[in-house]
């Protein structure tokens, strides 16, 4: 399984580094096909050469022969399956999610679980509703067979459920690449910040391929170096060239070396070397070296039943209470849950020694595999990555309260912390805000093949925590008003709801945004109040700002005519001063509302002067109602010449309609609530009051329901159309 390689003690280098490994040395020697004699061999023996190369987990270099037998055999189920293995290999999602589906095409019955890893592929891309889709079907398609795998792909579903609602609402924080200087083409991983000032880390600092080679090996491995952070910058995390670590003889020629933890007194060093042996096997031991006089001894495998069995890698030393622990992940098989598990030792005050080493338990450990223990003394929460809990991709990063032993409160850090990619190695700033580092391989890594083969080093930075509560309040009574959802409108027009059961709300907000809020309950209108984060700095403190949204009662027996105008005039008629005046009364009392005002034309004259025409009429209702001292901002005025008419111009055998002219000769009303929603209230187009339009539309609603409640719920109105405007719940 792809699994394996991640688990190792630096991931995805030692990965990067086999992908290149054996016959890396000829393939360097033929880059030109024409020169290549492996391109030039017959079929069959091309075949076992690509099979040789994936066997050794030169991953890479066998796509390229196991394309070129597929270019002879298109159709050939075993290459096709070979060619999605590589890609799931390296990380190729895309293409992976393709050759999985296309062998399932080919070979159901042969490859049942292509089916399964496309659907994975599919879920890394962040397609969440295809892997979904594909995972059912996947169900579907092995009613009575693979029991186990079936439960993983529920699992598997609730991950990719679980990543759209968070991505809905991702966490206040900003997610970086640490950019050249720390990252390049291979993978960077294990960050441990240096306080505030430096990164130490492990890499191998290539940028082009690396040809393996037992008799260089120190220009390949893995290797500690440290960045200090620029100062003379405005961009905040931006780092200087990275230098060798000098502090210890930790690093060392022939084996790659990271997973760097100083103890929390500092006077200790722990890290994890890993050698290479036959066959590119790698294993990974933790050491330790002390500081003693005026500099670091000599790194020592740590005993007591530390390194006794499996690959032991990634540790970290903290306070627990009132005891030292060290955490690290191991392979071990006895007492494991599976795969890699967290392990701790509790070490001896008295003379140093460990304890022989514990499970962390299965609030912590699963089938899959955790890795990169990080544990902050400050809040008492162990972090770590995993594969085996629900997640948004791969390895996504969790925290959990309590430990060593024990621990509650298990919470996937969510978007954008994780994301359909795989994330490893959280830790924090030791000192001030909870900034972090991660490393992962999403989308806009420093990349050697594809987008998303290697890991890169990335800088979590926290945003001020930004609220803003208040109350919805009776403007007549000064009383709470129940049971009222409250909307959150930004500038770009997305909507936030809370439904308030007790008339209080409370919203989270980000910086760089405008916000307009208001209530909605019917039979009320609501004043608006608005917040704006566009001045927040990341570096501001957090904050909480208190408003108050004024509810009045709405005169449900209110109604105003349409107003008329004479053929070719813009002026108001004496019979339209009662109507207008009961609209301005109305306005009056409700100062939350706002009227659009629409007028129209009849059919005479060319459309620019009717559009001219019609502007006019709707402006001179808006001066009558402004010089009453109705607010302008609380007007629209529109003109729509001759459209949307409302009666014929002309009689059917082609004669003037007097009556019909006079009819679109008008300027009707809509009296609106709740700016963001814009929510019709009255529509002086249709019948009846206020009141009975509220009725007509919830009896409207009712019958739209019962015949068919998807098309009801899902029916959007074109609201540019005056005459398509009703009232709107």
């Amino acid at each position: 399984m792809r699994k394996n390689w991640l688990l190792l003690f630096l991931a995805t280098i030692l990965l990067t580094v086999q992908y290149n490994a054996n016959a890396q040395s000829q393939k360097d020697k033929y880059r030109n096909k024409a020169n290549d004699p492996v391109a030039k061999l017959p079929y069959y023996k091309k075949l076992r050469w690509a099979d040789g190369l994936f066997r050794a987990g030169s991953f890479f270099n066998a796509i390229d022969y196991y394309q070129q037998l597929k270019q002879e055999q298109e159709r050939n189920a075993y290459l096709t399956f070979q060619l999605a293995e590589c890609y799931y290999m390296t990380r190729d999602y895309v293409p992976a999610a393709h050759y999985y589906n296309e062998v399932y095409t080919y070979a159901p019955k042969l490859y049942p679980e292509a089916l399964f890893r496309e659907a994975l592929m599919l879920k890394q891309q962040g397609e969440y509703q295809a892997a979904i889709n594909t995972f059912n079907k996947f169900i579907a398609d092995n009613p009575k067979t693979y029991k186990k795998l079936k439960k993983r792909c529920l699992r598997e579903i609730e991950g990719c459920n679980m990543a759209m609602n968070s991505m809905k609402d991702p966490q206040p924080v900003n997610v970086v690449n640490c950019g050249p200087n720390v990252n390049s083409a291979y993978t960077e991983l294990s960050p441990y910040p240096l306080g505030d000032t430096a990164l130490l880390f492990s890499t191998m600092r290539q940028n082009s391929e690396v040809e393996v080679d037992k008799r260089k090996r120190d220009e390949y491995m893995a290797r500690f170096m440290v960045s200090q952070k620029q100062t003379h910058v405005n961009e905040v995390d931006s780092f200087e060239w990275p230098l060798t670590f000098m502090d210890g003889n930790f690093n060392k020629g022939n084996a790659h070396t990271g997973n760097g933890s100083y103890s929390p007194g500092g006077d200790r060093f722990y890290f994890t070397r890993c050698s290479e042996g036959d066959s590119m096997k790698v294993m990974c031991y933790i050491y330790v070296s002390k500081f003693e006089g005026s500099k670091w001894s000599e790194p020592e495998i740590l005993t007591g039943g530390i390194n006794d069995d499996g690959s032991n890698t990634q540790p970290f030393v903290a306070k627990v209470g009132k005891k030292e622990v060290l955490f690290f992940s191991s392979n071990r098989q006895l007492q494991s849950r599976g795969g890699y598990d967290i392990w701790y030792s509790v070490i001896d005050p008295r003379n140093g020694t460990y304890r022989r080493p514990q499970n962390a338990g299965k609030q912590i450990n699963t089938e899959g595999n955790e890795v990169t223990p990080y544990y902050d003394s400050r809040v008492g929460k162990l972090y770590f990555a995993s594969d085996g809990w629900v997640s948004m991709g791969g390895y996504d990063i969790y925290s959990a309260d309590g430990g060593p032993s024990r621990y509650t409160n298990l919470h996937n850090m969510g978007y954008p912390i994780n994301t359909c990619a795989d994330e490893l190695y959280y830790i924090k700033d030791p000192v001030g805000r909870d900034n972090a580092y991660l490393v992962s391989n999403r989308i806009g890594a420093i990349a050697l093949k594809n987008p998303t083969c290697c890991d890169d080093i990335w800088r979590i930075q926290t945003e001020p925590k930004l609220m803003v509560v208040g109350k919805i309040i009776n403007r007549k009574s000064d009383q709470p008003v129940d049971n009222t959802v409250v909307k959150m409108v930004d500038q770009k027009g997305e909507l936030i709801t809370y439904n308030s059961a007790d008339g209080n709300f409370a919203f989270n907000m980000s910086r760089g945004h405008s916000y307009v809020i208001t209530g909605d309950k019917g039979g009320y209108s609501s004043t608006r109040a608005s917040v704006s984060t566009m001045d927040i700095k990341r570096t501001d403190p957090d904050d909480t700002v208190h408003i108050t949204i004024y509810m009045d009662s709405i005169v449900h027996d209110f109604s105003v005519s349409n107003v008329y105008y004479d053929y070719n005039k813009a002026d108001l008629r004496p019979e339209s001063t009662p109507s207008l005046d009961s609209l301005i009364n109305f306005m009056k009392d409700n100062p939350s509302l706002t009227v659009e005002i629409y007028a129209y034309t009849d059919a005479h004259g060319n459309d620019k002067y009717n559009d001219e025409l019609s502007q006019k009429r709707a402006q001179s209702v808006l001066d009558y109602l402004e010089k009453a001292s109705v607010d302008k901002g609380r007007m629209i005025a529109k003109g729509f010449g001759k459209r949307f008419a409302v009666a014929p111009n002309t009689t059917k055998d082609g004669r003037d309609n007097p009556q019909g002219r006079q009819m679109n000769r008008r300027t009707e009303f809509r009296v609106v609530t709740d700016i963001p929603s814009r929510r019709i209230l009255f529509n002086s187009a249709k019948p009846g009051t206020m009141d009975q339009q509220e009725r007509n539309l919830m009896i409207n609603q009712s019958a739209n329901d019962e015949d068919d409640p998807d098309k009801a719920n899902n029916k959007e109105e074109d609201l540019s159309k005056p005459g398509n405007r009703v009232n709107k719940e």
